[in-house]
């Protein structure tokens, strides 16, 4: 079998992934936070057919030897955390992180989650949850009656209630960073999960000790271009049709070699 079948193959698969990389941040263009996702691709082991320094006779050595590679293959999915554009949406529990960290949900297995997607609202209990739901940690309620929510860059959060000429102190909302955020594991819901490579979660308050600071009333974007997507979508394209063309390359060479 030619090798060059073998190594066009991996080609191909490896720019089928790049695609789907591509399609998904596509469609996730206006999700609420999120961040868009890359393939990172290595070259598989190499046939060493004469090494190189092997003796050509006793006082000479080649130079050079004879690899023959053996394709590619996807070595990890990359993920850019870097700042989304903010959007003014005018609620009062809308909240956008300017700057590095996630809030904190607890979820339903009693585990944490992180997010970058700020859209809060309350449930019937007055707590403040995402929109499937979870609960933001720590905890924050808000009473019935209250007239408004003030949540300070800092995470204070606030609230006017009748009768009272002074806010009413609710709790503070904490923010979490990772030593390597990009090991982070994506769980869907805008959510990611804590890993073995992402390191422990470090909580602080906003605008401290490296986190970013909350603004109200905004919603960090999507950090997908579109335009870059679109343009590296073409190469992609173009390099699977010539992993394709490699393909077709060998076969009528082997198709040759069957007359002969």
């Amino acid at each position: 079998m030619i090798r060059s079948l073998w190594i066009a193959k991996t080609g191909m698969e490896g720019q089928q992934n790049k695609l789907d990389a591509i399609s998904n941040n596509l469609a996730n263009v206006g999700t609420t936070g999120y961040k868009r996702g890359g393939i990172a691709f290595e070259d598989l082991m190499y046939q060493n057919l004469r090494p190189a320094g092997s003796a050509t006779s006793e006082q000479t050595q080649l130079p050079t030897g004879l690899q023959v590679g053996l394709g590619v293959r996807t070595a990890a999915s990359v993920r850019n955390f870097g700042q989304g554009a903010m959007q003014n949406t005018g609620n009062n529990l809308d909240v956008a992180i300017q700057g590095q960290g996630f809030f904190q949900i607890q979820m339903p297995d009693g585990s944490t989650g992180y997010t970058r997607d700020g859209s809060f609202q309350l449930d019937a209990g007055g707590q403040m949850v995402t929109n499937a739901g979870y609960v933001l940690q720590p905890g924050i309620t808000v009473p019935a009656n209250a007239i408004s929510v003030n949540i300070a860059p800092d995470g204070q959060v606030q609230a006017t209630i009748p009768g009272q000429a002074a806010l009413q102190n609710l709790g503070q909302i904490q923010l979490a960073n990772f030593t390597n955020p990009a090991g982070l594991e994506s769980r869907g819901g805008n959510l990611f999960a804590e890993t073995a490579a992402s390191g422990a979660p470090q909580a602080a308050a906003p605008d401290s000790n490296g986190l970013g600071r909350l603004q109200k009333g905004f919603l960090e974007a999507s950090n997908v271009n579109v335009v870059e997507e679109l343009v590296s979508m073409i190469a992609t394209q173009r390099a699977y049709e010539l992993n394709s063309k490699a393909i077709t390359t060998s076969d009528q060479m082997l198709q040759r070699l069957g007359q002969l």
